[in-house]
Protein backbone atom coordinates (compact mmCIF):
# COMPACT_ATOMS: atom_id res chain seq x y z
CA UNK A 1 0.00 0.00 0.00
CA UNK A 2 1.46 3.26 -1.00
CA UNK A 3 2.26 6.94 0.23
CA UNK A 4 -0.54 8.95 0.69
CA UNK A 5 0.10 12.13 -1.52
CA UNK A 6 1.72 14.93 0.80
CA UNK A 7 2.77 12.43 3.36
CA UNK A 8 6.27 12.26 2.87
CA UNK A 9 7.18 15.29 3.90
CA UNK A 10 5.66 15.22 7.20
CA UNK A 11 7.97 14.54 10.34
CA UNK A 12 7.56 12.22 12.48
CA UNK A 13 5.70 13.45 15.71
CA UNK A 14 7.73 13.78 18.62
CA UNK A 15 5.83 10.72 20.27
CA UNK A 16 6.34 8.58 17.55
CA UNK A 17 10.16 9.39 17.29
CA UNK A 18 10.68 8.92 20.86
CA UNK A 19 10.37 5.30 20.22
CA UNK A 20 12.63 4.95 17.70
CA UNK A 21 16.19 3.66 18.65
CA UNK A 22 18.88 5.69 18.91
CA UNK A 23 20.68 4.51 16.21
CA UNK A 24 18.01 4.95 13.54
CA UNK A 25 17.17 8.68 15.19
CA UNK A 26 20.94 9.11 14.27
CA UNK A 27 21.54 7.76 10.82
CA UNK A 28 17.93 9.77 9.63
CA UNK A 29 18.99 12.68 11.07
CA UNK A 30 16.94 15.31 12.73
CA UNK A 31 13.54 15.85 11.94
CA UNK A 32 13.05 12.43 10.78
CA UNK A 33 10.86 12.93 7.82
CA UNK A 34 7.92 9.43 7.61
CA UNK A 35 9.31 9.45 4.14
CA UNK A 36 12.24 8.33 5.29
CA UNK A 37 11.35 5.96 7.82
CA UNK A 38 8.94 4.55 5.11
CA UNK A 39 11.74 3.77 2.85
CA UNK A 40 13.96 1.97 5.47
CA UNK A 41 10.92 -0.20 6.74
CA UNK A 42 10.02 -1.04 3.07
CA UNK A 43 13.36 -2.62 2.72
CA UNK A 44 13.47 -4.40 6.19
CA UNK A 45 10.20 -5.76 5.01
CA UNK A 46 11.83 -6.57 1.34
CA UNK A 47 14.19 -8.51 3.04
CA UNK A 48 12.37 -10.38 5.47
CA UNK A 49 9.80 -11.22 2.78
CA UNK A 50 12.38 -12.73 0.05
CA UNK A 51 14.01 -15.15 3.38
CA UNK A 52 10.63 -16.28 4.85
CA UNK A 53 9.19 -17.17 1.31
CA UNK A 54 12.16 -19.23 0.40
CA UNK A 55 11.94 -21.00 3.62
CA UNK A 56 8.02 -21.50 3.17
CA UNK A 57 8.38 -22.37 -0.29
CA UNK A 58 11.84 -25.00 0.78
CA UNK A 59 9.39 -26.85 3.60
CA UNK A 60 11.53 -25.85 6.34
CA UNK A 61 8.62 -23.28 7.51
CA UNK A 62 5.35 -24.72 7.77
CA UNK A 63 2.10 -24.07 8.76
CA UNK A 64 2.72 -25.91 11.73
CA UNK A 65 5.16 -22.66 12.33
CA UNK A 66 3.36 -20.02 10.85
CA UNK A 67 -0.11 -20.66 12.36
CA UNK A 68 1.16 -19.41 15.91
CA UNK A 69 1.56 -16.47 18.35
CA UNK A 70 4.98 -17.10 18.77
CA UNK A 71 5.91 -16.53 15.21
CA UNK A 72 3.55 -13.47 14.55
CA UNK A 73 5.15 -11.78 17.35
CA UNK A 74 8.64 -12.90 15.82
CA UNK A 75 7.40 -11.67 12.86
CA UNK A 76 6.61 -8.28 13.77
CA UNK A 77 9.96 -8.36 15.83
CA UNK A 78 11.95 -8.88 12.06
CA UNK A 79 9.89 -6.19 10.54
CA UNK A 80 10.54 -3.70 12.99
CA UNK A 81 13.13 -4.81 15.50
CA UNK A 82 15.86 -2.42 14.30
CA UNK A 83 14.29 0.19 13.85
CA UNK A 84 11.57 0.49 16.82
CA UNK A 85 11.40 0.24 20.97
CA UNK A 86 8.05 -1.42 20.56
CA UNK A 87 8.65 -4.22 17.89
CA UNK A 88 7.62 -8.03 18.81
CA UNK A 89 5.56 -6.18 22.04
CA UNK A 90 1.78 -7.03 22.68
CA UNK A 91 -0.19 -3.35 22.82
CA UNK A 92 -0.10 -2.30 26.55
CA UNK A 93 -2.94 0.45 26.08
CA UNK A 94 -7.10 0.45 24.60
CA UNK A 95 -7.70 1.67 21.88
CA UNK A 96 -11.06 1.97 19.83
CA UNK A 97 -9.94 -1.14 17.46
CA UNK A 98 -8.80 -4.58 18.33
CA UNK A 99 -9.34 -6.38 22.25
CA UNK A 100 -8.67 -5.16 24.99
CA UNK A 101 -5.10 -5.32 25.92
CA UNK A 102 -5.34 -7.64 28.98
CA UNK A 103 -6.97 -10.52 26.19
CA UNK A 104 -4.29 -10.04 23.85
CA UNK A 105 -2.25 -13.26 24.49
CA UNK A 106 -4.96 -15.65 25.04
CA UNK A 107 -7.37 -13.96 21.82
CA UNK A 108 -4.23 -14.81 19.86
CA UNK A 109 -3.21 -17.91 20.58
CA UNK A 110 -6.29 -19.63 20.77
CA UNK A 111 -7.74 -18.10 17.48
CA UNK A 112 -4.64 -19.00 15.75
CA UNK A 113 -5.09 -22.71 17.09
CA UNK A 114 -8.50 -22.78 16.11
CA UNK A 115 -7.14 -21.80 12.28
CA UNK A 116 -5.28 -24.65 12.24
CA UNK A 117 -6.95 -26.97 13.97
CA UNK A 118 -9.80 -26.12 11.74
CA UNK A 119 -7.43 -26.58 8.48
CA UNK A 120 -6.53 -29.95 9.58
CA UNK A 121 -9.93 -31.41 10.03
CA UNK A 122 -12.48 -29.82 7.61
CA UNK A 123 -12.33 -29.05 4.22
CA UNK A 124 -14.59 -26.30 3.79
CA UNK A 125 -11.98 -23.50 3.04
CA UNK A 126 -9.28 -23.40 0.42
CA UNK A 127 -5.56 -22.25 0.61
CA UNK A 128 -6.89 -18.40 0.11
CA UNK A 129 -9.29 -18.07 2.46
CA UNK A 130 -7.13 -19.98 5.14
CA UNK A 131 -4.89 -17.34 4.60
CA UNK A 132 -7.17 -14.39 4.75
CA UNK A 133 -8.62 -15.81 7.76
CA UNK A 134 -5.55 -15.76 9.73
CA UNK A 135 -4.74 -12.49 8.64
CA UNK A 136 -8.40 -11.17 9.68
CA UNK A 137 -8.50 -12.63 13.03
CA UNK A 138 -4.45 -11.17 13.49
CA UNK A 139 -6.31 -8.09 12.44
CA UNK A 140 -9.13 -8.32 14.58
CA UNK A 141 -7.22 -8.62 17.83
CA UNK A 142 -4.60 -6.16 16.34
CA UNK A 143 -2.26 -7.14 18.50
CA UNK A 144 0.75 -4.27 18.16
CA UNK A 145 1.18 -0.80 18.85
CA UNK A 146 1.70 -0.01 15.39
CA UNK A 147 2.75 -2.22 12.32
CA UNK A 148 -0.06 -4.29 11.85
CA UNK A 149 -1.15 -4.03 8.80
CA UNK A 150 2.42 -5.07 6.82
CA UNK A 151 2.92 -7.94 9.57
CA UNK A 152 -0.62 -9.37 9.16
CA UNK A 153 -0.19 -8.89 5.31
CA UNK A 154 2.76 -10.53 5.53
CA UNK A 155 1.36 -13.51 7.66
CA UNK A 156 -1.30 -13.99 5.10
CA UNK A 157 0.82 -14.27 1.97
CA UNK A 158 3.42 -17.04 3.79
CA UNK A 159 0.36 -19.04 5.29
CA UNK A 160 -1.59 -18.64 1.70
CA UNK A 161 1.86 -20.17 0.05
CA UNK A 162 2.41 -22.95 2.48
CA UNK A 163 -0.92 -23.97 2.54
CA UNK A 164 -0.86 -24.23 -1.84
CA UNK A 165 0.18 -27.62 -3.15
CA UNK A 166 3.52 -27.64 -5.48
CA UNK A 167 3.33 -25.93 -8.88
CA UNK A 168 1.95 -22.57 -9.43
CA UNK A 169 1.73 -20.87 -6.45
CA UNK A 170 0.11 -17.18 -5.91
CA UNK A 171 -0.44 -14.13 -3.99
CA UNK A 172 -2.57 -12.10 -2.71
CA UNK A 173 -2.73 -8.26 -4.26
CA UNK A 174 -2.61 -5.97 -1.62
CA UNK A 175 -3.51 -2.95 -3.94
CA UNK A 176 -7.48 -2.66 -3.17
CA UNK A 177 -10.70 -0.97 -2.76
CA UNK A 178 -9.55 0.11 1.30
CA UNK A 179 -12.67 1.17 1.79
CA UNK A 180 -14.78 -2.08 0.45
CA UNK A 181 -11.50 -3.99 2.85
CA UNK A 182 -12.14 -2.40 5.79
CA UNK A 183 -15.90 -2.91 5.32
CA UNK A 184 -14.94 -6.46 4.94
CA UNK A 185 -13.01 -6.73 7.72
CA UNK A 186 -15.62 -5.43 10.12
CA UNK A 187 -18.28 -7.59 8.53
CA UNK A 188 -15.81 -10.36 8.88
CA UNK A 189 -15.69 -9.60 13.10
CA UNK A 190 -19.31 -10.22 13.10
CA UNK A 191 -19.65 -13.73 11.25
CA UNK A 192 -15.56 -14.88 11.32
CA UNK A 193 -16.30 -16.56 8.07
CA UNK A 194 -13.58 -15.48 5.61
CA UNK A 195 -14.93 -16.50 2.87
CA UNK A 196 -16.25 -13.07 1.18
CA UNK A 197 -12.95 -11.12 2.28
CA UNK A 198 -11.30 -13.82 0.41
CA UNK A 199 -13.16 -13.04 -2.77
CA UNK A 200 -12.49 -9.98 -2.72
CA UNK A 201 -9.05 -9.88 -2.42
CA UNK A 202 -7.70 -11.02 -5.76
CA UNK A 203 -4.34 -13.16 -6.27
CA UNK A 204 -1.15 -12.73 -8.74
CA UNK A 205 0.92 -15.41 -9.38
CA UNK A 206 4.40 -15.38 -7.02
CA UNK A 207 7.01 -13.34 -8.40
CA UNK A 208 5.06 -11.05 -10.56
Amino acid sequence: MPLAPDYGETPVSDDEASMLLPNIRELLEEPVSKAALYDLEQAVQAEATEELMTAVIDGSLVLDNLLTDHFLRDLHRRLYGDIWQWAGVFRRRELNIGVAPEQIAVELRGSLETIHYRWQHADDWTPRQLGIAAHAEAVRIHPFTDGNGRTTRLLADLVFTAAQDEGSLELYDWELDKRRYIELLRQYDRHRDPRELAAFIAVRPLGE
